[in-house]
């Protein structure tokens, strides 16, 4: 049993107790659910956590603020609203993790006998983007888990009130759940880019300036390969053309999708939206909302092929520079999602970056689909 529900409205305190009358009946083997809320709820945030323990089945949470919510087809942005996603995963077959902040070492020494006891590999963490260690936090907990597979995305809101859930009110971390092996779940990533022209390797950089490529100036090689008419008015790139950095040892082809900051026509350069160095595979994409869609839909083509049995319930989280940002308005990206899979109780947000096995993307949405165990 997945159950999910989506409700937005203007009285905060109106929609949590409808939230509350709508979980009050789900069954008592309901112990887990994933709770995504507007930045304005975030003031009742701790209120909403006791009224929800309190008064429903479900004692565990996790979840986030967000500045765009996500649900079964439905989208919301910048007004109160709350998607949640409840499920009757067994007790024993998931584990909170704690927040950490500086090194993952606790919350894994703290999981250790748990995890090697029911064959752990996959969690859903939520992190705070302020804290610059958080790319390194998702690395060494998927190394410590043994390659362990993550998915979730960074808080977003339109205050500074970046809060997320892990049984308690938490900021400034990584932190999410873990699952046990007897949990299946399937997952697929959609970076709704479309990468043209060469594969180049990085030959001179500094920090986020990349000045040469394959031994030429890097301005060069981009301009050489958008084509006349985005080379004499760069402005029109902006949006539109990205950097995309190949992941070294990816059988898939996986990259990074990072900005173009700006460019330095005197000399040859590209500001580009990471730490860059010499050695490092880099090619240029593009991204259009029908290069968006069309990979949005290879994804779920791949992940419905995957599905061995009944999907029960899933989470999604994507890009805020997706959603209405780059489909359009209506729902358009979420009513696609369930074109594709059906009317599935599903939850998530917009975040301010995705996470998806050990890295921290930018411009993706993320799926995984919970699956009915037998």
């Amino acid at each position: 049993m997945f159950q999910h529900v989506f409700l937005k409205g203007s009285d905060p305190d109106a929609l949590v107790e409808e939230l509350v009358s709508a979980l009050r009946e789900v069954p008592e083997s309901a112990g887990l659910g994933f709770l995504y809320f507007d930045g304005e709820l975030v003031p009742h945030i701790d209120g909403i956590l006791d009224q929800l323990r309190d008064q429903t089945p479900v004692d565990h949470w996790v979840g986030s603020v967000a500045g765009g919510l996500i649900g079964s087809g439905i989208e919301s942005y910048g007004r109160p609203a709350i998607s949640v996603l409840v499920t009757d995963i067994a007790a024993d077959s998931f584990r909170l993790l704690p927040a950490v902040y500086d090194d993952v070492s606790p919350g894994l020494d703290d999981s250790r006998a748990w995890r090697n006891a029911h064959l752990s590999s996959f969690g859903v963490v939520h992190g705070d983007p302020r804290n610059p260690r958080i790319p390194a936090l998702i690395a060494g907990l998927s190394a410590g888990m043994e390659g362990g597979f993550l998915v979730g995305g960074l808080s977003s809101s339109q205050g500074n009130d970046l809060v997320q859930i892990a049984g308690d009110r938490i900021e400034n971390g990584l932190s999410g759940v873990l699952f046990s092996g007897s949990v299946p779940v399937v997952t697929g990533v959609t970076q709704g880019c479309t990468l043209f022209g060469h594969r180049h390797e990085v030959t001179g950089a500094d920090a986020h300036i990349l000045t040469r490529l394959d031994g030429r100036p890097a301005l060069e090689v981009l301009n050489e390969e958008v084509g006349d008419i985005l080379a004499r008015d760069p402005r029109r790139m902006a949006g539109y053309i990205f950097a995309a950095l190949h992941i070294p040892g990816s059988d898939t082809g996986d990259y990074l999708v990072r900005n173009l900051l700006g460019i330095d026509p005197d000399n040859g350069a590209l500001a580009i939206g990471d730490h860059l160095a010499e050695g490092m595979q880099l090619q240029f994409a593009r991204r259009d909302a029908d290069t968006a869609r069309e990979d949005l839909r290879r994804m779920l083509a791949s992940v419905r092929s995957r599905i061995d049995g009944e999907p029960a319930g899933a989470l999604y989280f994507s890009c805020l520079g997706r959603g209405e940002n780059l489909f359009g308005p209506d729902s358009a990206e979420l009513s696609i999602v369930r074109e594709e899979l059906g009317d599935l109780p599903l939850a998530g947000f917009y975040a301010n970056g995705e996470i998806s096995h050990n890295r921290l993307y930018g411009y993706t949405g993320v799926l995984t689909v919970f699956l009915e165990r037998g």
